[in-house]
This record gives structure tokens, sequence and C-alpha cells, in this order.
């Protein structure tokens, strides 16, 4: 994989244009009131020759997303009191990346002023002479990413792309990047093409239920070529329960200890620790961690790999060691992908996910102006423009509720967070403001995991089959039911099938691909080492 070489770049000028909306029909403007311009305007676009560089293509350009209740006037800045242009319009600061060509400039999410927006989906096709300042989305696996960076892609007009992708498909220069790393499902594949991070946390609950379906969706494929080819299927449909129960019994005991260890990872920068028992290891016990399908949890033991007396001074994954997101591994914000659908708390996290990427010059002319922000928010979730989020996953046959966990696995959670919620309150973290974000969702999390306990003990909620039977009891008592059913639906019963015996095999095969690239690389540095120190 090509990576990219960090070298200095000069960023392209920007140019700032006023786009000036008038009410074509009404008296007066729908947005904020705002009243109509003089009679010379009428029902006429009027775009004035303005900055350098093809604006007026821009602006004539943006014109034609415009609403045909509204007429729209691009004017210059230095030139607002132009004789033409009512005082009293509304002006909109679009900030336009110049080092674009006529054909490429991009179709700006606009600023209307007074709170209002247009939006408009990013551009697919990044120019590499942009010196971005990127910002990379971590993440437990679920898909709560995947609305975080929407938001970023509206906010900007610059896309965001998958760690696989950047694995597969080769660098790029992609503001945002999407990543499951430092878990199984994830790769480190940006290379050194991140400067920042911004980490993701939702309630350890639903993400393993949404974690499990997004596997469903893709068919629990082998490869990044199978994967490709079924994420149209993404947010379809429920899966069927038996399947979920299945892999639940096989995999979340586990996975309890990922989320924890993967929130641990990125707070600490990358420092290297156990996952069960979260001890501070060696470098060999970690990549061995990175590759869990590889051995059994007995091979993976801390006190056998590490040994219960070693003294390991701490070390760090040599991506954050070496500088591979320039900035440190250590998020800059912490989001809460369910704050973000509420209605009252939505816009305060489309805010926050604006002031990360406001910190560096580089990324903050193009976001577009914070009185805009909520409308943004508005536009994607309470209207739900953009590509299709966790939000979009159908209730029918089951509901999301229908996913239940068993009091043991409740109380793992809630133990697990209770630990966390711990670490990030002591005095060596308490003044940093993102372990505070951190401890504010967790501990929101571990109540509402609490009173699902809570109800299971008390007897509100009763305990059915699904919490005590097994993979194999229940796979035994689905076939029963199919057997004696002679009046289903087998295009139903097909969909039931369990792809579950295709997970292990799908992990080993990744797996396997990291193994052979870590052998590949190990390869390499030898023989450019031995050409080192062999003498001329």
């Amino acid at each position: 994989m090509t990576r990219n070489v960090k070298r200095s770049r000069s960023k392209p000028p920007v140019s700032v244009v006023n786009v000036v909306a008038f009410d074509k029909d009404a008296r007066r403007l729908p947005l904020r009131g705002k009243r109509r311009p003089p009679n010379d305007v009428h029902e006429k676009v009027l775009v004035m020759d303005i900055v350098s560089g093809g604006a007026n293509a821009l602006a004539k350009g943006a014109l034609l997303f415009l609403s045909a209740l509204m007429v729209y006037t691009a004017v210059p800045v230095n030139n607002y009191s132009n004789e033409k242009v009512s005082l009293s319009s509304k002006a909109v600061k679009l900030h336009i990346p110049s080092g674009l060509d006529e054909g490429r400039r991009r179709e700006l999410s606009l600023s209307l002023g007074g709170g209002d927006c247009l939006w408009q989906p990013p551009i697919q096709e990044v120019p590499t002479t942009i010196d971005f300042y990127k910002t990379a989305v971590v993440g437990f696996p679920s898909g709560d990413k995947r609305m975080t960076f929407m938001q970023m892609e509206a906010l900007t007009g610059w896309p965001a792309k998958d760690e696989w992708d950047f694995e597969y498909l080769g660098d790029s220069n992609h503001p945002f990047i999407k990543a499951n790393y430092p878990h199984h499902e994830g790769i480190w594949g940006w290379g050194t093409n991140a400067d920042q991070v911004v980490m993701v946390v939702k309630n350890i609950r639903k993400s393993l239920v949404e974690y499990h379906d997004i596997l469903w969706d893709i068919g629990y494929a082998k490869t990044y070529e199978e994967a490709t080819l079924n994420l149209e299927k993404l947010y379809t449909e429920r899966p069927p329960l038996d399947d979920f129960l299945e892999w639940r019994d096989l995999r979340v005991f586990d996975e309890i200890y990922w989320y924890g260890w993967f929130i641990d990872y990125w707070m600490e920068g990358g420092l290297m620790r156990d996952i069960f028992t979260h001890n501070i290891t060696t470098v060999e016990h970690f990549n061995m961690l990175m590759l869990p399908y590889n051995y059994d949890r007995e091979e993976l033991d801390y006190n056998r790999v590490v040994g219960p007396d070693t003294i390991v001074d701490p070390s760090y994954d040599p991506h954050c060691a070496n500088g591979d997101i320039s900035g440190g591994c250590e998020p800059v914000a912490v989001i809460s992908a369910e704050k973000l659908l509420d209605l009252s708390e939505g816009p305060n996290e489309t805010a926050a996910i604006a002031s990360a990427l406001m910190l560096s010059p580089k990324m903050s002319p193009y976001v577009i102006d914070s009185d805009a922000w909520r409308c943004i928010w508005e536009e994607l979730i309470v209207r739900g423009k953009g590509a299709k989020t966790v939000v979009d996953r159908p209730d029918s046959p089951y509901t999301a509720h229908d996913y239940d966990f068993s009091a043991e696995m409740l109380q793992a959670m809630r133990v697990e967070l209770d630990r966390l919620i711990a670490k990030y309150t002591s005095s060596d973290w308490n003044t940093l403001a993102t372990a505070d974000r951190l401890v504010e969702l967790l501990t929101w999390h571990r109540d509402l995991i609490q009173e699902e306990e809570d109800d299971l003990n008390s007897g509100r909620r009763k305990l059915t089959s699904k919490d005590f039977l097994g993979p194999r009891e229940r796979e035994k008592m689905r076939l029963a039911r199919h057997a004696v059913s002679s009046d289903g639906d087998s295009s139903n019963k097909a969909k039931e099938k369990s792809h579950l015996k295709y997970f292990d095999a799908r992990a080993r095969e990744r797996m396997a691909q990291k193994r052979r690239k870590a052998r590949k690389a190990q390869r390499l540095n030898a023989r450019r080492a031995e050409k080192k120190v062999t003498p001329m």
C-alpha cells in the first residue's frame, strides 16, 4: 500500500463569497422574515463577476439546487453595499477552496444566514493538492461512527473513507477516516494520513446488538471483496433473532472486554494492555491479542504469555509511538451517537463535532458558519438526508428490544463500565475534558443497564429460554419447529438461516491476511537491516 508521505504543502487560498437570498413570490422571506429586495431585482437571478478563480461559476452552480421559491444573488464581499442588493436581504458566506478547477468545484452545504442552510452531499473526488488536517473517527464496531462522519461531511463538503478502503484501494487525501482499530474488525490501513482522533462512544448494550447486525447485513463476509458486494444491504432489515442469540452466546462476554480495552487504548494514546486483565503488556502479547482468532483464550492468557510476576515497562503501539497520527492518538473529543439523535441534545453534539474540526486552521476554513450547525443537524437527523444509517433499519419483524441479554451478561457489562468510570474519575484523569465527557456517557449507560438488571431481579422482566439455552439447543428447537410446520413461508425460513458458521472462517481469513502482511513487513525490514550492516 502506498503511504502518504507527510510533506509541507501550501494551502490554497480561500475565496469568500456572499450569496443573498430573496423570496420571489412572498412579501417577506420565509427564512427569518427578511424583506424582499427592491423591485428592480424581481424574479431574476443576478450573478455578478466576483473573486478570481471561477467563483462566478460556483455561484451559478449553487443556484441550481435552491428551492423554486427562492432567488439567490452572489455578490463580492467587498461590494456588499451594491445598489442592486437590499441590505435587509439574507447574506450567505461560502468558503470556496480556489485550488479546485471549474469542473470539480463542490456543491457546498450553504449557510443561508439566520440559522438556515441548504444541505448538499460531499464531493467524492478529493484533490491531492489540499493540505487537510485529517480526523480519524474511531469507535467500537457499530453504526455510530457513520452518523458522526456524515456530520463532518455535511459541515465541510468533504467525504470520509473507511480504514479497509485505505488498505485495499490505496492512499488518498480524504480528510475523515472511519476506523474500528485496534478492534479485530479493524486495521490501521490509513498509514500516516490522520492528524487527530475523535472517539465515538455508544451504549455497550446497543453497540453489541448493532455490531452483530452489521455482520449479518454483510453475510459475515469472509473477504473485503465480499463485504463490499454486500454493503448495499446495510440497515435494510433486522436479523433473525435466533441468529443474534447464537452469536451473542459465543461472542458477547469476550466483546465486553474488547469494548473497555478499545476505550483504554485510545484514551491512553495507544498504551498496550491485556484485554482481559487490563494489565500493561508486552509487544509480543499485544500482537497476539491483535490476532485473537489464531489463539484460544488459554493461549492468550496473560499469566501464561507474560507471567504473573513479570514487571512490564509501559510501551505504546508503534503507530502511536512513531507519530502516525501527527497530533497524537489521544482523542480531542468524545462524541455520543445517541445524544446526536436526541431532539434536544443533538444540535450540541453537532456543535462538538464541528468544534473539533475547527481546532486546526487547515480545516476550519472548510467548516460551514456556526449559525448553520443546528440546521445541518436538522437536515441529517430530523429530515433524514444523506446515506442510510442505523436509524433506517426497519423494526419488522423484530424491534431492537427483542434482542435481549441474560442477567449474567448485563452484570458483566455493568462491571466493565464501573471499572472504566472509576478509572477516568481518578485524579490522574479528572482534569481532562475528554475524560469527564467519557465518564458522563458511561455513567448514563451504566445506569440504564442497572435498571434492566433490576427489572430482571425484581421479576418485572421474565427470563425465557433464550436467556438459558445455548446456541446448539436453540438450533435444535428451531429445526424442530420448522419440521412440524407445514404452512410457513419458505422464503422467510431461508432468511432465518444462520450465517454464524461463516463468522469464524471470515475472521480467520482476514486475520491471516493481517499476519501475512506483518510477516512480509518483518522480512523486508530484516533484509534492509542486513544491507545496512553488509560491508561494501
